[in-house]
């Protein structure tokens, strides 16, 4: 630019056009920038090595989280979680700033320097090196008072997304209790409070690109006032001055490059400093480093003194021990918080025993592998989560490999083939998020089915007829029935009347085996058990009552109702047959809220050790 400035002013002779020199300075802008040649060379090739980092990167995170023990997901909110695992991109850009960025930054401030201490003068060169040191030492001290205010940024954005996606997920609780306008204040506060941090972190971030641009242009300003006075005392062309304020203007890119290259890296290392944070998380149950395989499994499980607390204020179980024969059904009651679901958490390796030890097949569960170990368990659980695919989908995952065939076997045992096959799109049907599409028994009738096919030798069941109507339950036992045949079978039950046919029935009671035995056996030894079983039976005849004389009730009351009778009758009748329906409806209500008190009683002795529940996380295997 200077030498075509000479050529034009004729500081080079007589004035004449710039041919070369103005395609060489073309030339040298088509390459230059991060829209040139140049810069468009090295986006390309950097595309293949941001993917492959960012691919592992996110995928190793998920793994990551996927190994970690139940205690930490139980401890975690999944919206958190989820915001973390989506910031590999933010490590991916600190990379490539580094890798492509900064070494070229460093190499054109040094040489700026060089040159204009050969090119110009001392002076010149002193003043780009005290404009770079300042404006360095300005924009990281500014970066790191600034580094607080977009932490706290970043850590609202995160709890937004946490509210954002605890109230989808609980869609259905929040229409039950009419909170809407509650879930709508909880996210738009969330809100509010990101926005304020993103107030500060722009206010500030405007700060600093001031005080920035001010450094530089104090800079520039004395390079301009000692180049102008060069130029009228004669010591330099003015194409000199012209090639100055070029090169102060390409000297501003490195160091506004560098301001905001620092802050980029803050903000990516701040972005992603909750995703650095799972990868130092550590999973509390992992195989021996001698554990070996378990290639096969008869189904013989042994409990032999099983000691293990959640909080060691609480135990949960307290010398635990029994064993279940192969291909028999064991049945574990007793009310809630005596250690029913810890024993199924235990034996499916979600946590280590404290003391003692857990056998299959005479083999220590810790000595194996847990891979191998749960791949000959399969879990029914209570509440069934299915994937917001296809039927088909969720069956398959049990085992990809699965045929049609026997997926329509499996359906077939589970008594939900037929079910299916009335839907509109069959086995196609997508479920909705966690299944919601479809009822309690049909996500429990595919749960059972998806068991069938992984095909183990131990089943866990979890309560899954708790909250069944009576003939959907009917349609479960059968399934059940089918599914346990030559299989070890591990049931939790509240309704005793589902385990009547059971092997054997274990009573736990504050973490411990109080009474064991056959039903029958049980009831002839007139203790927990049968306490349990006489109010059950009490509050199912009371419901059964209850419900026959509600719609006795309900009928005398249509009968008095009824003006198809004749005239005369109805003015007979009319009055008696409605007093008589008044105190049959008196007597109705009395009877329900008899039947009701019983059952409120029989609630109060399942549900008497609730206390002991609140020591132990929520959830089920």
């Amino acid at each position: 630019v200077g030498k075509i400035t000479d050529d034009l002013s004729g500081e080079n002779g007589p004035v004449h056009m710039p041919w070369g020199a103005i395609c060489l300075y073309i030339t040298y802008r088509l390459f230059q920038g991060g829209n040139g040649l140049l810069g468009a060379l090295r986006s390309t090739l950097w595309i293949p090595i941001g993917q492959y980092s960012y691919r592992e990167l996110s995928v190793a995170a998920f793994e990551h989280v996927h190994t970690l023990s139940l205690d930490f997901h139980l401890g975690k909110k999944t919206g958190e979680v989820l915001s973390a695992l989506g910031k590999g991109s933010s490590i991916n850009t600190f990379l490539e700033q580094v890798t492509f960025q900064v070494v070229p930054m460093l190499v054109d401030l040094c040489v700026a320097i060089g040159y204009f201490l050969i090119e110009f003068d001392a002076y010149y060169a002193l003043v780009v090196a005290v404009v770079t040191f300042w404006y360095i030492y300005l924009t990281i001290r500014m970066a790191q008072w600034r580094a607080e205010i977009r932490r706290q940024m970043v850590n609202a954005d995160r709890e937004e997304d946490a509210v954002k996606n605890d109230s989808m997920v609980s869609y259905e609780t929040v229409k039950y209790f009419n909170a809407e306008a509650y879930e709508f204040n909880r996210y738009r506060e969330a809100v509010d409070k990101y926005q304020k941090a993103e107030y500060h972190v722009l206010f500030s971030l405007n700060l600093m690109n001031v005080t920035q641009n001010l450094v530089f242009m104090l800079g520039l300003m004395i390079a301009c006032f000692i180049a102008a006075y060069q130029v009228t005392t004669g010591m330099r062309r003015v194409g000199k001055f012209v090639a100055l304020l070029t090169y102060m203007a390409q000297l501003q890119g490195p160091l506004n490059f560098f301001g905001t290259f620092y802050r980029m890296i803050q903000s990516a290392m701040i972005n992603s400093e909750r995703m650095l944070e799972l990868f130092k998380e550590k999973p509390t149950v992992v195989d021996n480093d001698t554990a070996q395989t378990l290639p096969t499994c008869d189904g013989d499980i042994r409990f032999n003194d099983v000691r293990f607390s959640y909080d060691t204020r609480k135990p949960a179980l307290q010398g635990l021990d029994f064993r279940c024969p192969p291909g028999t059904t064991t049945a574990l009651v007793g009310e809630s918080g005596g250690g029913k679901s810890t024993v199924f958490r235990l034996l499916f390796r979600f946590y280590n025993t404290q003391a003692g030890s857990i056998q299959v097949d005479g083999h220590d569960v810790q000595d194996v592998t847990i891979d191998s170990l749960r791949k000959h368990i399969g879990v029914v659980p209570q509440d069934t989560v299915l994937f917001n695919e296809t039927l088909m989908y969720n069956l398959r995952y049990a085992n990809p490999a699965a045929t049609d065939e026997q997926v329509f076997a499996a359906c077939r045992a589970a008594s939900i083939h037929d079910k299916i096959l009335g839907f509109p799109d069959g086995y196609a049907t997508k479920v909705g998020e966690r299944g919601l599409r479809l009822s309690g028994g049909e996500k429990q009738r595919v749960a059972i089915a998806r068991t069938i096919i992984k095909n183990p030798r131990i089943i866990l069941l979890d309560e899954a007829t708790a909250a069944l109507d009576t003939e959907t339950e009917e349609h479960i036992q059968e399934a059940l029935t089918t599914l346990s045949e030559g299989r070890t079978m591990l049931v939790i039950a509240h309704r005793l009347s589902t385990i009547t046919m059971a092997d054997q029935i274990l009573v736990l009671h504050e973490g411990r085996v109080a009474e064991r035995g056959s039903h029958d056996e049980l009831l002839a030894r007139k203790g927990r058990y049968a306490s349990m079983w006489k109010k059950q039976v009490r509050a199912q005849k009371a419901a059964e009552e209850a419900r026959v004389l509600k719609v006795k009730a309900e009928r005398l009351r249509r009968e008095s109702q009824d003006g198809s009778r004749p005239p005369d009758a109805e003015e007979g009748s009319a009055g008696s047959s409605e007093d008589e329906a008044e105190r049959e409806a008196q007597r109705e209500k009395e009877r329900l809220r008899r039947a009701r008190a019983e059952m409120m009683q029989q609630q109060q002795g399942r549900e008497g050790g609730e206390e002991g529940r609140s020591s132990k996380p929520h959830g089920h295997p």
